[in-house]
C-alpha cells in the first residue's frame, strides 16, 4: 500500500510547520517495473556510497570493527527520550537484561580508548519511533549509522574529515554513476559543495526561528551547514564555565540533519555530575565510569553518519525508508 499526500507536519506540538510531500514506501513485491528500476538505481548509489566511505576510512588508517546488536549498555538518547522513542526493546539472556542497540557511542568510546585509536563501524540501530514520525520522511525504526571515533581528536578535525568525505563522494558519484543519477533525476541537482561549510550556533538559530528551528532551518539552506553547541547526552563535551557544548550536527539543504558528532567527555567527575543532573541511570554505564575513574578513558571525538538519510538526500528519496530494501517505517510492520 502506498500513501501519498501533502501534509503539514512537525516534530513537536506547536512548532513551525513545514509543507512536504510524504510517500510511504511500498514493499518490494508491490513495486511496479518502473518503481523497481528506481529501487535498483537507489541500491547502486547506496552500494557506491558504502564502498567509497569505508574505503576512504581504511585508507586513512581506520580499523573496521564489527557491530554490536544487544548490550547491557547503550545510548540513553537524552534529552529527547520521550519525543522520539515509543518503546525500548529489552530482552533477557543468560540471566541479564540487555537492550537493542540505540547507538554504539559507549562502545566506540571504550574501544577507542583501550585498543583502536581510529575506528569505524557500520552499526545497526533500533529505535521504535513514535508512529506520527512516519510522516516526517526522515525516520525509520531500524537504520544504520557509519560510526567513527578518533583518539585525541578535536571537533574541528572531525568536521574537516566529514567535509572531505562528502565532497569526495559527490564528485565520485557524478563521475561514476551518471546514468543512475539521471534515472533518479538527481544528476543536475547534486553539486559538490564549497568548503569549508558554514557553521551556525544553535543559540542564534533559536533566536531567529524559535525553539523549533530544526523544522525551518533546512528549508532555507543552499549548501550543507554545521550547527554547533547543542545540549545533548552526558558523553558530549560540555564546558561547565560557559555552558557551551563542543558538538555538532550536519544539516543538508532541503532535507535535515544527517550527521551528529562531538568531542567526548572522559573525566569521571564531569560524567557523574551530568548523569545526576540529567537523570541518567549510572548503573547502565558502570564500565564506562569505571574506566573514567581509573583514567583509562581517553579524550576522543567522533560522529555518526546516518546512511539511509545520506543516500535519501543524494537520490532525492520521498521517504528515508525508500533507501531500504525492506522499509522500516514507524508504525508500519511489513510482511518482511
Amino acid at each position: 500500500m502506498t500513501i501519498s499526500f501533502i501534509r503539514l507536519f512537525s516534530l513537536e506540538p506547536n512548532s513551525t510547520m513545514l509543507r512536504a510531500v510524504v510517500t510511504l514506501p511500498k514493499p518490494l513485491e508491490q513495486l511496479s517495473e518502473e518503481e523497481l528500476k528506481r529501487k535498483r538505481a537507489i541500491s547502486k548509489v547506496m552500494t557506491y556510497t558504502l564502498r567509497y566511505l569505508t574505503s576512504e576510512l581504511v585508507e586513512r588508517g581506520f580499523e573496521w570493527l564489527l557491530p554490536v546488536v544487544l548490550s547491557r549498555s547503550t545510548d540513553p538518547l537524552w534529552p529527547d527520550p520521550g519525543a522520539s522513542i515509543e518503546k525500548r526493546i529489552e530482552v533477557e539472556i543468560y540471566g541479564y537484561t540487555v537492550r537493542a542497540m540505540l547507538s554504539m557511542i559507549v562502545h566506540k568510546m571504550v574501544a577507542c580508548s583501550l585498543a583502536y585509536p581510529k575506528l569505524f563501524v557500520l552499526s545497526p540501530n533500533i529505535r521504535i519511533e513514535r508512529r506520527e514520525r512516519a510522516w516526517t520522511g526522515l525516520h525509520a525504526y531500524e537504520f544504520t549509522q557509519l560510526d567513527f571515533e578518533i583518539r585525541e581528536a578535536s571537533s574541528e578535525q572531525v568536521r574537516d574529515l566529514i567535509e572531505e568525505l562528502l565532497c569526495g563522494l559527490i564528485s565520485s558519484l557524478r563521475r561514476d554513476l551518471r546514468e543512475e543519477l539521471k534515472t533518479l533525476g538527481r544528476y543536475r541537482a547534486i553539486k559538490v559543495p564549497e568548503r569549508p561549510f558554514r557553521i551556525y550556533d544553535r543559540e542564534e538559530l533559536e533566536a531567529k526561528y524559535g525553539k523549533q528551528w530544526e523544522t525551518v532551518f533546512p528549508a532555507e539552506l543552499k549548501e550543507p551547514a554545521w550547527v554547533v553547541n547543542l545540549p545533548r547526552e552526558f558523553y558530549d563535551y560540555e564546558d561547565f564555565e560557559t555552558g557551551r557544548w563542543d558538538n555538532f550536527d550536519l544539516y543538508l539543504p532541503g532535507f535535515g540533519e544527517v550527521v551528529s558528532g562531538a568531542r567526548r567527555e572522559w573525566e569521571y567527575h564531569k560524567m557523574v555530575k551530568k548523569m545526576e543532573r540529567d537523570g541518567v541511570r549510572k548503573e547502565n554505564y558502570r564500565l564506562l565510569l569505571k574506566l573514567a575513574r581509573e583514567d583509562r578513558l581517553k579524550p576522543s571525538a567522533g560522529a555518526g553518519i546516518g546512511m539511509e538519510r545520506l543516500v535519501a538526500w543524494l537520490v532525492g528519496a520521498r521517504h528515508v525508508a525508500e533507501t531500504q530494501p525492506f522499509p522500516r517505517v514507524p508504525g508500519v510492520v511489513y510482511e518482511l
